[in-house]
């Protein structure tokens, strides 16, 4: 049965229809991660969540009970901020059982779930200093804390690695990810960065202008996007998505005749780099990307279509030598003029 369910959840700014009817299920003990482009509107439906924007239209039901119009502080959720939100003058502490502390709650138990909290993020020394005292990700860790200590039934994320490096940003993604298997609480995270939304999620919830674009696991995403926008949203480097009048012929008469005058989308994956006249498809190469473990090789080929193609292996090539391009058509997703999918790849 559903725990938390939205169902045709509207959010009006002025006459503009920010977001436009969200049907979703959110299961118990759940992993969900909103992404998608900025103005999308994934934080506007964070909030609408947590009760930090009004509903306009349609229903909110947590744990078979109807929140829709409840305040943030009667609907049982803790969100964290992308800016932290900590108190600059109490200590990590303070900041961590201010909550429990309006609530009145006993100061024994209050002790027991900030010790217990702090030491699940490795914060048991560092309990006595203010946030200035402490590093970006471990004032994240206090923001998260401080969410933990108030057993919340479903914890709500907002875009909470944005303000830290690349380094740490990982570092605390994997924490996040432990986090939540260790705790088992329903989770929803708002997140631009689709490498987060595919490392962290169960599902991913895919928004574009107010709607929802589809719901997933990671992978289902990346093997049968439901559109050309998920296609290229998920996935790094995006998939090569490239109009049929562009395509090399060997490759665009293989298309079905729901793609005429659409679209061919090619994961980097599925397009090899062979020397020149190896196969009928010719090109130059524009860029090399050596990442160590992989190489990316951009090559544009006579039609004006460029194409990137990731390797596993180290390359000899040179930014503009002659290649030709061996291209899986097997693996192709095929698209209309709308940016339907027409026919995709086997998975």
């Amino acid at each position: 049965m559903a725990y938390l369910q939205l169902k045709g959840i509207e959010k009006f700014f002025g006459s503009h229809r920010a977001i436009k009817g969200i049907d979703l299920t959110i299961n118990q003990g759940e992993f969900i991660v909103f992404v998608g482009p900025s103005g999308c509107g994934k934080s506007t439906l964070l909030r609408l969540i947590a009760g930090l924007e009004n509903i306009d239209g349609g229903q909110l039901t947590l744990d078979n009970k109807e929140i829709t119009h409840l305040p943030s502080s009667k609907r049982d959720l803790a969100m964290v901020f992308q800016s932290y939100a900590l108190y600059p003058h109490m200590s990590v502490y303070e900041n961590m059982s201010f909550a429990l502390k309006l609530a009145k709650v006993d100061p024994k138990i209050v002790d027991e779930k900030v010790q217990n909290a702090a030491r699940i993020l490795n914060l048991t020394q560092y309990l006595q200093r203010t946030p200035k005292e402490l590093s970006g990700g471990q004032r994240q860790r206090v923001a998260i804390g401080r969410a933990i200590v108030r057993s919340p039934k479903v914890f709500l994320f907002d875009e909470p690695l944005s303000n830290l490096d690349a380094a740490l940003r990982g570092q605390t993604r994997v924490e996040i990810a432990k986090l939540h298997r260790d705790l088992g609480a329903t989770t929803i995270y708002v997140t631009h960065d689709q490498v987060e939304a595919m490392t962290l999620a169960d599902r991913v919830v895919v928004l574009r202008d107010g709607i929802i674009e589809q719901v997933g696991t990671p992978l289902e995403l990346y093997d049968k996007p439901a559109n050309q926008f998920v296609a290229q949203f998920i996935g790094t480097p995006q998939m090569n998505v490239m109009p049929l009048q562009k395509v090399p012929a060997p490759v665009a008469e293989q298309a079905p005749r729901g793609a005429t005058g659409g679209f061919i989308g090619l994961r980097p994956e599925s397009i090899a780099v062979r020397s020149k006249d190896a196969t009928p498809v010719n090109g130059t190469v524009d860029l090399i990307e050596a990442l160590g473990a992989e190489t990316l090789i951009y090559v544009s080929t006579s039609t004006g279509a460029q194409f990137i193609s990731r390797q596993n292996d180290r390359t000899s090539l040179r930014t503009g030598e002659a290649v030709s391009l061996e291209i899986d058509a097997s693996q192709a997703h095929w698209f209309d003029t709308s940016g339907h999918v027409v026919s995709r790849a086997a998975a």
